[in-house]
């Protein structure tokens, strides 16, 4: 009897492990077979979720189960939209959001209510009703964008913000319709809906950073970091019901919210994006393929009109928003496909007005029929609609997302780009080096082959160090791949710390060096000075010394202080480069300081940029008292620095250690010192060459063998 209850085959199927492995199995095969014939596999699940369901081979049911994960995937789609945006290009482009958004529910409205009127004979509540129906969609394609990278596109952003305008207006549209039929439409209902939009609103926006900020600053637990963000997404759903309007625009909101906190190519961010992709979204998918039935291409001429006039009209409608928004802000054709790519697919509003329009009763005929709102015809028809749509934003979705994807060109261009990329991140305390790895994957380039070193340096006097090494690698491998990166690990043996970075460095052909300073430990004089004299001056690389006191989630600007002259540095584009890539990986403004050409000097480098930036100037290196009026705890603070007898070198310099630990003690800081021919100023060494540490070292080489030929007077 058991073996009988194992074993059961009768269709539905009902066993719940049985049920979870073809799901799961839909997941695995759907994008590796149908990537072969270049079809979205979110189209994909779709159609393989309508050839197990119910209207399908009855293999599954659209249970409660299948409903719950669905609508889990929903709401991950929305907050990711929101998590994953630009705000610098969000809050730049609100007035572009604002004209599309208005393009994209507009059109919609108007043909929807003249098809409905005229080519399908409905009345006018249904007519707006089912207009509004085709103003909302949901962003189904947007995982396709998320693959390709091309997200922080500023078409995607007005995009993502137009969808929230059409989506609240098109769901505002069915609260009102809904409250006619039941003859409570009165001034109290407007009064309590503006009202409750605007608290919720409030809440979302400002308390849930304010919350966030808390947590992951107390709590640094992954896993805990995790099911507080996926509560709060559902959290802000909830209150979004609460206020009359669909969950959808609470996780969206919810997504906003956290966006500062939650930084690009965080292990956190990174959790979030595989979670909802490998779960959460396929089971909404799949949920939605179970809606389809194939019989009413055969058995319902009726349906099969009303389906064909409804996929029309939303398809044509949302071209035409996306063509008319196309022409207003001159994108390319490429981007235009995003935009109608993402703004195409109906699914999520649109199930969701169909369903409430259908339970509403408008009264009975004459057989004792109810009269719904919205008949079965337009159920039926808005199911395949939504496949319809949804196949044709997918396709148009990665055809645009391709073409931009192979077409980008890199986030700056400098001349150099030959100079390998090798950041080396020595690694000895485990309270830092989370975040000095964190700190090297986001200052790598993306657009080039770039590699991550983490080095231990044993001291021969303390061998047993040999245990613990193989630790905090580890450690620094997993975090690394927490990020989708891979690092290197490097032990090496070595009487002197210092002396085994450099050899490391001139090994491995280093070209940025990240060091990390104890969290509970002020900066020196003795430390800069050890520095100089042996790192500094034995290697021309990008050096980076960090110290996190504070996590990223909490910090909110880069300032960096600049010194004059710093654009005559031949390392000038190397370490602008790394601070753009910090600043899009986090999201964080950023702010320079500095005198008026050097400032001109980094607008032309960073000029094209996505970058939300602010330039001031300042000149008084003698009285940071001035600066630290606009410093906040919440600040990362840089400060360019120079070799001695440099360009750009500045005596108080030699004071940052005590001005740091005088006005800025609580603040995270970094301090930069960039590529500076090193301390020959031979001109003669070959820039494009990505080893110019080692053409120095051999150059230190030949002067020492000089010194037992040449009198020293001879040797300068």
């Amino acid at each position: 009897m058991l073996l009988t209850t194992i074993f059961d085959t009768t269709l539905p199927l009902t066993n719940p492990v049985l049920k979870f492995l073809i799901i799961l199995l839909i997941i695995l095969l759907a994008p590796i077979f149908l990537n072969r014939i270049k079809i979205p596999h979110i189209l994909g699940l779709i159609i393989a979720g309508a050839v197990i369901g119910p209207n399908g081979l009855n293999l599954l049911l659209r249970d409660s189960g299948i409903i719950l994960s669905g609508t889990a995937g929903l709401l991950y789609i929305m907050f990711l939209a929101g998590l994953e945006i630009d705000l610098t290009e969000f809050k730049r482009n609100s007035a572009k959001s604002l004209v599309f958004g208005t393009f994209t529910f507009i059109i919609p409205m108007a043909i929807g209510i003249f098809s409905s009127l005229y080519l399908l004979n409905f009345s006018l509540i249904t007519s707006v009703l089912l207009a509004s129906m085709y103003a909302s969609h949901t962003l189904i394609a947007y995982p396709i964008l998320s693959k390709f990278g091309v997200t922080k596109n500023k078409a995607v952003n007005i995009t993502v913000g137009g969808t929230m305008i059409t989506d609240i207006l098109a769901l505002l549209v069915l609260a009102v319709i809904v409250k006619m039929t039941e003859g409570e439409l009165t001034f109290v209902f407007w009064i309590q809906l503006v009202v409750s939009i605007l608290i919720f609103g409030a809440v979302v926006l400002f308390l849930f950073p304010i919350i966030g900020k808390w947590f992951f600053k107390r709590y640094e637990d992954k896993v805990l970091q995790y099911i507080f963000v996926l509560s709060m997404v559902f959290l802000a759903a909830f209150l979004s019901e609460l206020a009359g309007i669909e969950p959808i625009i609470g996780a969206f909101l919810a997504g906003l919210a956290l966006n500062r906190l939650i930084p690009a190519y965080s292990p956190l961010m990174n959790r979030v994006v595989f979670v909802g992709n490998a779960i959460f979204i396929p089971f909404f998918l799949i949920g939605v393929g179970m809606l389809v039935d194939f019989h009413i291409f055969f058995n319902d001429l009726e349906t099969l009109k009303v389906a064909a006039v409804m996929t029309v009209v939303a398809t044509f409608s949302k071209f035409s928003a996306a063509w008319l928004t196309q022409k207003t802000f001159r994108f390319s054709a490429d981007e235009r496909r995003l935009i109608f790519g993402l703004s195409n697919a109906q699914a999520a509003a649109t199930l969701a007005a169909v369903i409430i329009g259908y339970n509403v009763i408008l009264g009975h005929n004459n057989a004792g029929e109810p009269i719904r709102l919205l008949n079965d015809n337009i159920l039926n028809g808005t199911i395949v609609m939504i496949l319809i749509t949804c196949t044709i934003a997918s396709i148009s979705a990665q055809r645009g997302s391709r073409n931009i994807s192979l077409a980008k060109s890199p986030v700056i261009t400098f001349s150099e780009k030959s100079l390998v990329e090798k950041i080396l991140v020595p690694v000895s305390n485990p309270e830092t080096v989370e975040d000095l790895v964190l700190l090297g994957t986001w200052i790598k380039s993306k657009e080039k082959i770039s590699e991550l070193y983490a080095l231990k340096v044993i001291l021969e006097a303390n061998e047993n160090q040999d245990l613990t090494s193989g630790k905090i690698l580890e450690k620094a491998a997993e975090i690394a791949a927490s990020t989708d990166n891979s690092i290197n690990r490097i032990t090496r043996h070595d009487f002197n710390a210092m002396n085994g970075i450099v050899s490391v460095i001139r090994e491995n052909n280093i070209s940025d060096l990240i060091l990390g300073l104890h969290i509970k430990q002020e900066i020196s004089d003795t430390f800069l000075g050890k520095l100089t004299g042996g790192i500094l001056s034995k290697n021309n690389i990008t050096t980076f010394i960090y110290k996190p006191k504070n996590k990223i989630a909490t910090i909110k600007r880069q300032v960096i202080v600049v010194p004059e002259n710093a654009e005559n540095v031949i390392g000038f584009p190397y370490w602008l480069k790394k601070i753009a890539n910090l600043s899009q990986n986090s999201g964080l403004k950023t702010q320079f300081y500095g005198t008026a050409d050097t400032l001109e000097a980094v607008k032309r480098r960073l000029a094209g940029v996505n970058l939300n930036i602010e330039y001031h100037v300042f000149t008084s290196w003698e009285d940071f008292g001035i600066l630290e009026k606009e410093i906040k705890i919440t600040d990362n603070l840089i400060f360019v620095l120079s070799r001695e007898h440099k360009p750009s070198y500045h005596i108080f310099m030699a004071k940052i250690p005590e001005i740091i630990n005088h006005y800025f003690s609580a603040n995270n800081f970094m301090l930069i010192y960039p590529i500076q021919l090193g301390v020959y100023d031979q001109e003669t060494i070959d820039l494009r060459n990505p080893s110019l540490s080692v053409q120095i070292g051999k150059l230190d080489e030949l002067k020492q063998k000089m010194k037992h030929i040449f009198p020293a007077s001879q040797t300068k």
